[in-house]
């Protein structure tokens, strides 16, 4: 007897998203958690993330505040209000996330979930028959191996500090890193930054990065091409962080934001022919199948965008495929993207390196400037925003933006690429005056060649 058409381990975006899908077509579904309601998105990632990116706006806002006549009159933050605010607000969408697999008649089991056989998932000694399993078990912080590891917090615990740290040290380089180190220089902390490499955020346009790095050094302190050697906690309860290449550093905390890796422990693989890759994720087709034919993977789990709309958009696809008849596969082209750090990245489409690998012909347009609300703060803050074009089509293959809002910007211009927009429509676009994203809009001359 099969317990269950389709039964999802892990209640992120992309279990929940395929879950309440497929019961709409009429399929029998479970889901298993051994955790918290909604996965790293609502817990420990986007939603708590963006809180604290505006509490930590609000220090620029009192003091840009100045310029435009107001007197603020030394406002003070509170840890501890942000925490406790933060957790009620996540216990509510735990609520919300819970009441919608409800609402669509899935079964909701507790408890981590392990695959016994090809169409056998076992939970708490219960053990279940399904037609199809799908895997949506998200990533785990990933820490180096080094003597004093285990006195270094991850995005996993930075949210529920008991205790503000005045003095941070985040490791890493990528999306997380950049927005903690903006998020706690904005909240008060001295804040460094230490990375392996020349450059945080490699995978971005060079030029987005070189003049986000030179924004960020306005309130973060940069230890580039460092490696930490040991962590040592000292006789007063702060830390000692040794570096192999620069002098050792006194701090509060340590953040380790050094990537994230699929969150397979325990999982029960090796009962069945799944196969991962060499970067330990789960190879799958297009149509999200594993090798074990009756096993699915999507999400971060499969290493391919780590984001939340494409897990929430494979769920979709995947439910559609296997109970309502299509065969669609998804599209991850032109997917926009923000960094919610200090500035604000907005990026879609192609980097000015990947357009001259697939183009003959690029032209590049390019424009820094200081924002008008800048003019009066005082705040040493700039601009910045790139297009990216085929100069033989005139099609726009990328766009760029560091500054405020880029990722609101950004939203509205990732419709266009994917409608194929030129720089001609571009240009013919009447821009809202006076606003920072019109500047896409009236950018006329290429940069000239470096």
């Amino acid at each position: 007897m099969t317990d269950f058409d389709l039964f999802v381990i892990g209640a992120g975006s992309g279990g929940v998203r395929a879950a309440r899908i497929s019961t709409q077509f009429g399929a029998k579904v479970a889901v298993a958690e051994d955790q918290y309601m909604g996965g790293t998105c609502v817990n420990v990632g986007c939603v708590p993330k963006k809180l604290y990116s505006y509490a930590s706006h609000y220090a620029y806002d009192f003091q840009d505040s100045e310029g435009f006549g107001w007197s603020p009159q030394n406002p003070e933050f509170h840890w501890e209000t942000l925490r406790d605010h933060k957790k009620s607000e996540i216990t509510r969408l735990n609520g919300i996330y819970e009441n919608i697999l409800e609402a669509a008649d899935v079964t909701l089991i507790e408890g981590r979930a392990k695959i016994v056989g090809p169409n056998t998932v076992e939970v708490s000694g219960q053990q279940y028959q399904c037609k199809r399993i799908l895997i949506a078990t998200g990533g785990w912080p990933f820490v180096p191996d080094i003597p004093g590891k285990e006195l270094a917090v991850t995005s996993n615990e930075i949210f529920d500090l008991e205790t503000f740290p005045k003095r941070i040290l985040i490791v890493g380089g990528g999306y997380i890193a950049v927005e903690f180190a903006g998020i706690f220089a904005g909240l008060g902390s001295n804040v460094t930054l230490s990375y392996r490499g020349a450059e945080p955020l490699k995978n971005f346009d060079a030029d987005i990065r070189r003049f986000f790095l030179n924004e960020m050094k306005k309130h973060v302190n940069l230890e580039l091409n460092s490696n930490i050697e040991k962590i040592e906690r000292n006789a007063d309860g702060s830390l000692k962080v040794s570096f192999q290449e620069a002098e050792s550093l006194q701090v509060d905390c340590v953040l380790y934001a050094t990537g994230r890796k699929p969150n397979l422990t325990d999982l029960g693989l090796e009962n069945t022919s799944v196969t991962l890759s060499r970067r330990g994720a789960i190879e799958i087709n297009d149509r999200f199948q594993t090798n074990e034919p009756s096993i699915y993977a999507l999400g971060d789990v499969v290493g391919k965008m780590e984001l939340t709309p494409v897990a929430l958009e494979e769920g979709m696809t995947l439910a559609r495929n296997l109970f309502n008849g299509a065969s669609d596969t998804m599209d991850y082209d032109l997917i926009p993207t923000a960094v919610f750090s200090h500035p604000n990245i907005g990026t879609v489409g192609l980097s000015e390196e990947m357009a001259r690998l697939q183009c003959d012909d690029v032209v590049i347009y390019q424009s820094e400037f200081k924002h008008l609300k800048h003019t009066i703060s005082g705040r040493d803050a700039r601009t910045m925003m790139k297009i990216v074009v085929d100069g033989k089509s005139d099609k726009v293959l990328g766009l760029h933006m560091v500054g405020d809002d880029a990722g609101e910007i950004i939203q509205g211009f990732a419709v266009a690429l994917k409608c194929g927009v030129t720089k001609a429509q571009l240009d013919s676009t009447v821009g809202i005056h006076p606003t920072a994203a019109e500047e896409f809009v009236t950018m006329r001359s290429p940069r000239a060649e470096k």
